[in-house]
């Protein structure tokens, strides 16, 4: 389809947008010592789902963009930004390339199939986050902050990150699952 590429672009902007909204204002902020804070929130899940939807580079690039302008208006996750930028766009690379590469998902018509490529991609960007996100705030707190305050916010930041994991892949694949018929007879489903 020779609009495919505007559609994905302009659908890369209804990602950012989502997860922008979802991060931003459907968060729970845990405020820690020193003035830091983590918080749980369902943006990844947005991230994970336009990655699904749009395939990795799209969708990461969408959540990555959104919840980066919603650290960029927070002055507490202001400093974080850049990590932020470059891990959600991970978590849609890593998440696009097992849902599309390995699982196919665009092309198996076994709903059972698709089920388990889904969830295995949603669990393998957000392991990645998981893993990432606390180690990488953990050194930059190191830098800033010193040993104690960093290792305080490292045990925050693993519990709150575990939890956005596990919520955003429930909640990133029952959407999928729910959204994919639909867009496939509305002509809307796009090939990552």
């Amino acid at each position: 389809m020779k609009n495919e590429p505007i559609r994905k672009i302009i659908f890369t902007g209804v990602i950012a947008a989502l997860s922008y909204v979802v991060f931003t204002f459907l968060q729970i902020k845990i405020t820690l010592p020193g003035g830091d804070a983590t918080s749980i929130h369902l943006g990844n899940a947005v991230c994970v789902l336009g990655a699904l939807l749009l395939g990795g580079f799209y969708g990461g690039l969408g959540g990555a963009i959104g919840m980066t302008i919603g650290d960029l208006f927070d002055p507490v996750y202001i400093v974080y930004a850049p990590k932020t930028f470059l891990l959600k766009f991970c978590i849609g690379l890593i998440t696009g390339f097992i849902a599309h590469q390995l699982g196919h998902i665009t092309t198996e018509t076994e709903d059972q199939k698709v089920w388990r490529w889904v969830l295995a991609a949603a669990i393998g960007g957000l392991l990645f986050n998981a893993i990432f996100d606390p180690l990488a705030g953990y050194f930059y707190k190191l830098a800033i902050l010193g040993k104690p305050a960093a290792e305080l916010a490292l045990a925050w930041n693993i519990a709150s990150t575990s939890i956005n994991a596990v919520a955003s892949s429930i909640a990133s694949t029952a959407v999928y699952m729910a959204l994919r018929p639909a867009l496939k007879k509305s002509g809307f489903f796009m090939i990552g």
